[in-house]
């Protein structure tokens, strides 16, 4: 890791100090009831009041209202980051009803995992060629301290990020290799996702953020070369077609010409045999179908 990377490390996630907001529920509704008692024995004292009277009953709003400051609720896959006065205090991952002290800060943020589909983005591969690429990434927050100081905003960081590594991968393979021999982006999809994975991990673990699974949803050339290389395509499965064509062509015609030989059925001398051999690939390898010509006269 490069020492930019271990500088942006400089914050990780630790538990907070904070605990159930049950008990201070229940000291919620207790200190309610004793201001109510206080209220009501006030009203009713013959007495003139005195501080000792008063006291209680301004004492216990303040009370009050200092321990409903300190509740949050946190759903499951949810987390706080607990600060005070900016100074990194902890992270609560407990769900439920919690409590904390008044004066420290609490910011939300979601563990869950999040599903993110690219845009297609035009790149460049190896070969120079231009090319649309789009991919869907599965992520989530596993540091929140780092999702939270270590980026200014950790969902901007993750699309910008994705961008950037699938420029990168498509430019270190090419799309297509017509002579099978290159890892490409269209004939080895499963190993380049590999890469891809790899690189967006290594490029998100600065933010605390981690990648579960990946995958290109979209991969094509772009449209200003695309018929060009879609004819390309044509014309070497025309070619390949041809090929196999041929060396079948050829082999029967060697077959047809043994066979006759061995069986005796006709002598044929050099120039009759090349004027078979002509007529059979001919027949053999026409697109179209051959139409007989009867010979009613001599073989010669």
């Amino acid at each position: 890791m490069t020492d930019h990377a271990v500088m942006l490390n400089a914050s990780n996630e630790r538990p907070a100090s904070t605990g159930s907001g049950y008990p201070m529920l229940l000291v919620l509704l207790l200190l309610g009831v004793l201001q109510f008692w206080l209220v009501s024995r006030l009203a009713t004292d013959a007495v003139a009041p005195s501080f000792v009277t008063v006291a209680p009953v301004i004492v216990t709003p303040i009370l009050f209202l200092f321990a409903a400051a300190g509740f949050y609720m946190l759903q499951p896959n949810q987390a706080a980051v607990i600060t005070l006065f900016g100074s990194y205090k902890g992270t609560d991952r407990k769900d439920g009803l919690r409590w904390v002290l008044p004066w420290l800060m609490r910011h939300k943020l979601s563990v869950r995992a999040h599903n993110f589909i690219s845009d297609k983005i035009k790149v460049n591969d190896l070969r120079g060629n231009p090319i649309e690429m789009a991919a869907q990434i599965v992520w989530r927050v596993v540091d929140s301290a780092q999702a939270t100081f270590d980026v200014d905003d950790y969902k901007e960081f993750v699309r910008v990020q994705v961008e950037a590594a699938i420029r990168t991968i498509g430019a270190r393979y090419p799309y297509d290799d017509f002579e099978h021999q290159d890892v490409t982006l269209r004939g080895h999809i499963e190993e380049v996702g590999v890469e891809l994975l790899k690189e967006l991990r290594e490029r998100l673990v600065v933010a605390g953020i981690t990648v579960d699974e990946c995958g290109f949803t979209h991969l094509a050339y772009a449209q200003e070369i695309a018929g060009a290389m879609l004819r390309r395509q044509q014309a070497q499965a025309v070619v390949a077609a041809r090929q196999t064509l041929v060396e079948g062509a050829v082999g029967m015609v060697e077959m047809a010409l043994s066979q006759l030989s061995e069986k005796d059925v006709v002598e044929l001398d050099d120039e009759r045999r090349a004027a078979m051999v002509s007529n059979l690939m001919v027949v053999l390898c026409g697109e179209r179908d051959t139409q007989p010509v009867v010979n009613a006269g001599s073989l010669y």
